[in-house]
C-alpha cells in the first residue's frame, strides 16, 4: 500500500501587531487565506489542505469558501507549533507541509517541488531556495542559504554567505535565497515542536536553525522565482497588481 499523500496546513492567526485580521484581508474580492488555499489545491499533490486557526472568524470564512479549518490553541507560539498540533492528532499522515498564510501568490509548481522532496525516504525535513539576486545581498530581510553538494542545508543566515575570499572563486559559488515553506516527516515535526529555542536560532531569529542545531537534515529544493508576501496593509495593492498582470 502506498503512503498517504502529504497534507498541507496553512496556519492562520487573526491577531497580528502590524496587520490585525490579515488572513481575512480582501484581495481581488476574496480573503487572502482563500487565495493561499486555492494555490495549494492547484498543486494537486496534497491529500488534504487544512487551515489551522485559533479564531472562529477565520474558521467561518474558510468554511464559507468550501475549505476545512481546524481549531488550534491560541497558545501556539509559531506556525510550526500550529501545524504540529494538527499533526499530533493524525498518525495516519507521514508528511506535513507548512504553507504560510500570507503568501497569496505562492506558486503551485513550487509546492510540487517541495512535496516531491519526500519521495526520498531519507529526507526528514524539506524547504525551498531560489537564486539570490544582487540587490538582495545586503538585505537582512532576505534569508540566505548555504547548501551541501547533495542539496542539504549547511546553514541559513541573514548575512551574505558564503564569504568569497578570492575574487576569482566567485564564479564557482552559488548564492541562494531561502523561501519560507517547509515540509516535515511527522516524527521530525513533533520532535522540533517539543524543543526549546537554540542559540543560533535566537541570534539570527530564524526558526529553521533549531533543526540544524539539533542535527536534523534539511533538504532544499531549487526553484526559479519568488513571490510577494503580505506583511503590512500596503502589500495588498502589490499583490493585486500582480494578479492583474501589472
Amino acid at each position: 500500500m502506498s503512503a498517504p499523500r502529504p497534507v498541507a496546513v496553512i496556519p492562520a492567526r487573526y491577531a497580528s501587531t502590524r496587520f490585525p485580521g490579515k488572513p481575512l484581508a480582501p484581495i481581488a474580492g476574496r480573503p487572502m487565506i482563500e487565495h493561499v488555499w486555492r494555490r495549494c489545491q492547484e498543486a494537486r499533490v496534497f491529500g488534504e489542505v487544512l487551515v489551522a486557526t485559533d479564531d472562529v472568524r477565520i474558521r467561518e470564512a474558510v468554511e464559507g469558501f468550501g475549505g476545512t479549518a481546524v481549531m488550534t490553541s491560541p497558545e501556539c507560539a509559531t506556525g510550526t507549533d500550529r501545524v504540529a498540533e494538527v499533526a499530533r492528532a493524525r498518525a495516519d499522515v507521514d508528511v506535513w507541509v507548512n504553507v504560510q498564510g500570507d503568501e497569496p501568490l505562492v506558486d503551485p509548481d513550487t509546492l510540487r517541488v517541495l512535496a516531491g522532496l519526500f519521495a526520498d525516504p531519507a529526507v526528514e525535513m524539506g524547504t525551498l531556495v531560489r537564486p539570490l539576486e544582487a540587490a538582495e545581498h545586503t538585505s537582512p530581510h532576505v534569508v540566505k542559504a548555504v547548501l551541501a553538494l547533495n542539496g542539504d542545508a549547511l546553514y541559513f543566515s541573514r548575512a551574505l554567505l558564503p564569504f568569497v575570499r578570492e575574487p576569482g572563486e566567485a564564479g564557482a559559488v552559488r548564492h541562494w535565497a531561502h523561501l519560507g515553506l517547509y515540509g516535515y516527516r511527522r516524527a521530525t515535526l513533533l520532535r522540533l515542536a517539543g524543543l526549546s529555542p537554540t542559540p543560533l536560532e535566537g541570534a539570527e531569529k530564524l526558526e529553521q536553525l533549531r533543526a540544524l542545531e539539533h542535527g536534523v537534515r534539511i533538504r532544499c529544493g531549487q526553484v526559479a522565482g519568488h513571490t510577494v508576501a503580505v506583511d503590512v496593509p500596503g502589500d495588498v495593492a502589490r499583490v493585486e497588481a500582480v494578479l492583474r498582470g501589472g
